[in-house]
């Protein structure tokens, strides 16, 4: 039987051999890479899966053409390798093409648009250097005014000369990978616990609170590794991060209309930096992104600013029509970057997104930077330090050849005779998804698969499997991590009766 997630620690283990702390992609994929080497593994959360930036990200997949502009080309070509992987072998259910259009209007000199058609074709010779074939991403374009409008028709016209066309990778949903990996790590023996939180730990012992009991557990291990970015001081002291904040907010895609392809704008003053309006799956646009730097303590939930919202707003509009305005904005987030401390470094925008393992004093692993693309290294890297240090036995690392759960080749996805959305999010687990639920309920398909609205796509059959596959405890887990309703407050409170419907509806199968 497969091994699920589980809230809270009954039933845990008091030994295995590595404890993963946090559970946001790079724990996840850290657990992943673990199990998958024949290690035992526990992975613990104290709030729940994908809980802090895992879930605040742009949703991209990127191939380091931004650290290329900056000459940092061994992260650059990291990140373009990790996004072929992700897109042809691991989660190609989960990641798309996605095209992304630069505007050449009156703001865009001839010569920055020279620039950045340069830049576009380096990117190309990235993926090519990836072995990312041109069948999964296409060759940059330069197109003309005719052309760029028909792809967003809610660009403005006016002063418009034309458009730069390039590809990269989008995730259907960041959270959804998270919990993609999760489960996958549990699927092959990984202990996957949510509601668990460290209060102490060294490198070969873990003192851990049940959240849902209080209770406490002491577990050894051979290995400790502290996954938990923003926080991950709060178990090495040692670590030194400076924090950024990443705000996006959330529009309709009525809004504007038609639009079908991510609008990159030129941030002015800056080089190499975009703002970027992103079309969703679930019909949303999200524009973003923002690069604050942020003192003091690290929040739960960080909020975005009234400042960040002005600003994304007044560096798209000139580029549309009919610009965006603060009561078309129905929703924002924003997200914490675990940007490591550079000396002599001042600008949180200039801080590597580079990965670093560090050893605490009392032999706890830290993994730590990096970003959402480049997980399955920064896992890699640390369990290969780990067994290069003598502290694990175990054979080489799998994950790059290893699909995630509900992974298939691009032609056997589009050829799957299921519902749409459960394809988008589960791949071939789609018929999993159903059937689950069907089994747990009792309800008919009509039932189990429609929508909670117009605008929100959610249905209870992917909400009952949430609660009975994927560790949801409760309706902040399904709202706001296992789907993404919770991004914006009015969709929340329309899906909320049905989140609640399916935890009752798990509760009673379960007791009956």
């Amino acid at each position: 039987m497969e091994r699920r997630i589980t809230p809270g620690l009954a039933g845990a283990p008091d030994e295995v051999d590595v404890v993963v702390v946090g559970l946001g992609i790079t724990g996840a994929g850290v657990a992943l890479d673990a199990v998958t080497r024949g290690l035992s593994v526990l992975a613990l959360d104290a709030r729940d899966l994908a809980f802090g930036t895992s879930r605040w990200s742009s949703k991209l997949v990127h191939g380091g053409l931004r650290y290329l502009a900056q000459g940092r080309l061994a992260i650059a070509r990291e990140s373009a390798v990790e996004r072929g992987i992700l897109m042809d072998v691991t989660a190609p259910h989960l990641v798309h093409a996605l095209p992304m259009l630069t505007p050449l209007t009156d703001a865009v000199p001839r010569m920055a648009a020279a620039l950045t058609l340069g830049g576009l074709q380096a990117g190309d010779l990235l993926r090519r250097s990836a072995h990312t074939t041109a069948r999964t991403l296409p060759r940059p374009r330069r197109l003309n005014a005719t052309e760029t409008l028909s792809l967003a028709p809610a660009l403005r016209a006016e002063g418009l000369r034309g458009g730069l066309l390039a590809w990269d990778g989008q995730l259907e949903d960041d959270a959804r990978l998270v919990t993609t990996v999760a489960r996958t790590a549990a699927s092959h023996g990984a202990d996957v616990r949510t509601r668990a939180r460290v209060l102490a730990a060294t490198g070969t012992l873990v003192r851990v609170r049940d959240e849902l009991t209080g209770t406490t557990h002491e577990v050894r291990a051979r290995a400790v590794v502290n996954a938990t970015g923003v926080w991950a001081g709060d178990l090495d002291d040692r670590v030194r991060l400076r924090p950024s904040r990443g705000t996006h907010l959330v529009l309709r895609g009525a809004t504007l209309p038609h639009t079908r392809v991510a609008v990159m704008v030129p941030i002015p003053g800056t080089r190499a930096r975009f703002a970027m309006v992103l079309p969703q799956a679930d019909g949303t646009v999200h524009v973003g992104l923002t690069d604050e730097p942020v003192t003091g303590p690290v929040p739960d939930v960080p909020v975005p600013s009234e400042a960040e919202v002005d600003f994304l707003l007044g560096v798209v509009a000139p580029s549309f029509a009919t610009p965006p305005t603060r009561a078309d904005v129905v929703g924002a987030y924003a997200g914490l970057r675990p940007l490591l401390e550079v000396a002599g470094t001042d600008a949180t925008a200039d801080l590597s997104r580079r990965h670093a393992i560090l050893t605490s004093a009392t032999g706890v692993t830290t993994v730590v930077g990096g970003k959402l693309t480049t997980y399955r290294r920064m896992a890699q890297d640390t369990l290969d330090a780990l067994v290069a240090e003598g502290r694990l036995d175990a054979g080489p690392c799998r994950t790059a050849s290893l699909p995630l759960a509900g992974a298939a080749p691009a032609a056997r996805l589009r050829a799957l005779d299921g519902p749409p959305r459960l394809v988008r999010r589960f791949g071939t687990d789609a018929a999993l998804v159903l059937a689950s639920a069907r089994a747990t309920t009792g309800l008919s398909d009509d039932e189990l698969l429609a929508p909670v609205s117009p605008d929100v796509p959610v249905t209870l059959a992917e909400l009952v499997f949430g609660v009975t596959h994927e560790g949801a405890h409760d309706v902040d887990d399904l709202l706001d991590r296992r789907t993404r309703t919770g991004l914006v407050p009015a969709d929340r409170s329309l899906a909320e009766p049905l989140a609640r419907r399916a935890l009752t509806l798990v509760g009673a199968a379960t007791h009956s």
